[in-house]
């Protein structure tokens, strides 16, 4: 059974369908990755399942009493209350819950018939931990400081505020506008392990790639105005895909070969027609409408000439950068390479745009030295840029910088002729900035960047607001970039693609040059002893120490880990078995109140034995 069920909706904006006729369902513990191309009608179809907007055909049916949770691309909050009263509002349905079931308990005379359907909906949102759930959702967020106003957030606070308002709250259907947006890379992980739980049923839009491998049951592809839905996750997808363009290439070569034939036909056809020739009219209309079928796509091409880089590039001495107490980068040295391909990875705030900054002269270190080579020309891409002016026209914006550019086969062409290949046609130069959407304007950044032929380029979160097929195209242009790149990102596979080695930030400024990509980093931290002492050669920093023996369990520890897996098991059984009642029927109040109070109990006793049961095992 679905719980959302779309029945053949369509949506236009003035004259141009973003989508029609569409179909499709969503059941329980379904996961439905929504992928196109940017302008395809993505945010607009999630708009129309949730009710923001409505369709200009069909209808959105959703099972009765199912409660929504839609994230937007750029959320809104209200900027007079602060992130605690957004987080735990009384629209949060769960909160009022754990509120009247606390009310409940310890009211004698509170109906047996409403109590039963308290545990209920207890039972049915898993509410009996929330505090818990609570804090570790603002815990891997980064939401520490609950009083501050969010007037103050900036937009990727914003986002992952609404993030966190969104999984507390527990809706029965997740709607997630690009929700990887604004996080690090073990909040991205993190995310996509809470969404692979089998209960959660969720409709999303994101362009990363490995989020979508691990995260999608189902791909929905908008492709001129047409839904095409594949079982499985992006790689199979990927795979269906080119097949099913085949497969229709093909057919409109064959309708094209038989429109001459059919078109001698219509124009000879007398004027009385009998049924035969009338069907044979209707099929060569739809004939005409495959064969005028456009299979060409308009793709960015990204080809400019990269300025001589000189031996001498950047070399950093002994850099520090302190805001008051707090040091985000700690004695940092490193000696820039030909060719050098490095990612920066960390959590958010940990300083990595503030390295970014240290090494273009944006700012000043603390202490030590920045110094650049005589040939270093530094293209800069941040997801902080504000250097677009909203009063010019795109081609403005672009000619301030220069009138021709020098491409990569050393062909000079115009700054119009730019703007085409990078997917802003002549009927578009002369739109002004302010009107562009969040990937119009990162794409024009961008061209702004590479305008002025850098041979060292530096990228901040450039993913950000692209499509997959203009990140494809993005990535095969740096791996063939001659010049040295350094990238900050959260897309995984981007970073895999691209870099050879890594800046990892860790606690007080310390950073790591680790050799290798972010997915090795990954799998030899996984594979790293629990205890600190213990590192491997290759995450060892520049102060070696001798190992430490690792410590190993006593034999009363050894019997203690044997039995507690035995003591969670009965107590997880003891906890089923109280479920079961709670539901049966009973309205005895009391024994009601006392069922749900060891349930209470049970939970907060396994949580205490699993920790020791980790903390043991990784001993």
């Amino acid at each position: 059974m679905n719980l959302i069920s779309a029945a053949n909706i369509s949506k236009a904006y003035t004259e141009r369908w973003l989508f029609k006729e569409i179909s499709f369902g969503l059941a329980k513990g379904e996961k439905l990755a929504l992928v196109g191309s940017n302008g395809t009608g993505k945010s607009t179809l999630l708009k129309v399942i949730c009710g923001q907007i409505l369709p200009d055909g069909g209808e959105v049916g959703k099972t009765k009493g199912l409660i929504f949770g839609y994230l937007p691309q750029e959320p809104e909050l209200d900027p007079n209350k602060t992130i605690e009263e957004s987080l735990f509002s009384d629209s949060n349905p769960v909160l009022n819950l754990v509120k009247e079931y606390e009310k409940a308990i310890v009211d004698m005379d509170y109906p047996a018939d409403k109590m039963q359907h308290i545990l209920e909906e207890m039972e049915r949102f898993n509410a009996w931990d929330f505090e818990q759930k609570a804090a570790q959702i603002l815990g891997k967020l980064g939401i520490h400081n609950l009083k501050q106003r969010n007037d103050s957030l900036s937009g990727g606070q914003k986002k992952r505020v609404a993030l966190a308002q969104l999984l507390i709250q527990q809706p029965d259907v997740l709607i997630l506008d690009e929700p990887t947006n604004h996080l690090d890379l073990q909040a991205i992980e993190w995310l996509e392990n809470l969404l692979n739980a089998h209960n959660i049923s969720l409709i999303m839009v994101t362009h990363d790639r490995y989020f979508l491998d691990n995260v999608a049951t189902h791909i929905l592809e908008l492709e001129r105005g047409k839904l095409y839905i594949h079982n499985g996750n992006y790689a199979y997808y990927l795979e269906k895909k080119s097949q099913r363009e085949a497969v229709f290439a093909t057919e409109v070569a064959r309708a094209r070969n038989l429109m001459s034939k059919e078109l001698e036909w219509m124009r000879r056809m007398p004027k009385a027609r009998g049924t035969k020739s009338k069907s044979r009219i209707e099929a060569f209309y739809e004939l005409k409408d495959k064969a005028s079928v456009d299979l060409s796509k308009k793709e960015i091409e990204i080809s400019v000439r990269t300025s001589r880089l000189g031996n001498k590039i950047i070399e950093a001495e002994h850099v520090s950068m302190n805001y008051g107490n707090n040091c985000l980068v700690d004695d940092f040295s490193y000696l820039f390479k030909k060719n050098d391909r490095i990612g920066v990875v960390g959590r958010n705030g940990v300083g990595k745009s503030t390295l970014l900054d240290l090494l273009t002269g944006e700012i000043k270190p603390t202490s030590g030295e920045v110094i650049h080579g005589p040939t270093l020309k530094i293209g800069y891409y941040t997801q902080h840029s504000n250097d677009l002016n909203d009063d010019n026209r795109i081609i403005e914006e672009v000619k301030q910088i220069a009138e021709y550019v020098t491409l990569g086969n050393g062909e000079q062409v115009s700054v119009s002729k730019l703007l085409d290949m990078f997917l802003f046609p002549p009927s578009m130069q002369h739109t002004p900035v302010a009107k562009l959407s969040g990937g119009e304007r990162r794409r024009l950044q961008l061209l702004k960047v590479l305008v002025g032929n850098p041979n060292f380029l530096i990228l901040d979160e450039p993913t950000n607001d692209l499509d997959i097929d203009t990140l494809n195209i993005l990535e095969d242009f740096l791996v063939g970039f001659d010049g040295c790149l350094l990238l900050v990102s959260h897309d995984r596979y981007f970073m895999d693609k691209l870099v050879e080695h890594l800046f990892v930030f860790q606690e007080n400024g310390n950073i790591l040059d680790y050799y290798g990509n972010y997915t090795d980093y990954r799998e030899e931290v996984d594979n790293l002893p629990a205890t600190p002492e213990v590192a491997p050669k290759a995450l060892e920093t520049k102060s070696v120490e001798a190992p430490v023996a690792k410590k190993k369990l006593s034999f009363k520890e050894q019997k203690e880990l044997e039995t507690i897996e035995k003591e969670i098991e009965t107590l997880e059984a003891r906890k089923t078995e109280l479920n079961t009642l709670l539901v049966s029927g009973t309205t005895d109040h009391v024994v009601l109140t006392q069922w749900a109070d060891e349930i209470a109990d049970l939970d907060k006793l396994i949580s205490r034995k699993s920790d020791r049961w980790l903390e043991l095992s990784e001993i």
